[in-house]
């Protein structure tokens, strides 16, 4: 295979779009089930809740709820690509406050618990926000159906 048949993008975008809804949704559903249901080593919604009241997100207990739902349903729907556009923007919103809320002022790095991560996953709903789900989705399935 040439160099310039694997550097040919053309045709691959709805599958670059797949990998990615379905990465970024199974991560969003993941921290989601931590904050509603105490999954996956999570703490559940009233301790996220109490947690998310003493850096003055209030009330606690509706903001750990109201982020939870979002990465949890919004992961869903990223990862079934339904409704994408407005499942990435929840998403994105959501990672927004949390970069600016509870990351920014520990600066870049993860392992200080900074916004690096919380900056990749607002990026990557962001490229679903403005792409879409692709081919390989619920979302095409619709649309091709009307």
């Amino acid at each position: 295979m040439k160099t310039s048949e694997i550097l040919n993008t053309q045709g691959k975008t709805d599958l670059a779009m797949l990998l990615l809804r379905v990465t970024v949704g199974s991560i969003f559903i993941a921290h989601g089930a931590q904050k509603l249901f105490g999954w996956f080593g999570g703490y559940g919604l009233e301790a996220t809740g109490e947690w998310m009241a003493s850096i003055n997100l209030t009330p606690g207990y509706w903001m750990a709820w109201l982020a939870g739902a979002a990465e949890f349903f919004g992961g869903l729907a990223l990862l079934l690509g339904l409704l994408t556009r407005p499942a990435a923007l929840i998403t994105a919103l959501t990672m927004l406050v949390a970069l600016f809320a509870v990351h920014w002022t520990n600066g870049f790095f993860l392992s200080n618990n900074g916004y690096e991560y919380a900056l990749t996953l607002l990026v990557a709903s962001l490229v679903l926000l403005l792409q879409g789900a692709g081919e390989y989705s619920l979302d095409h399935k619709r649309q091709s159906a009307l």
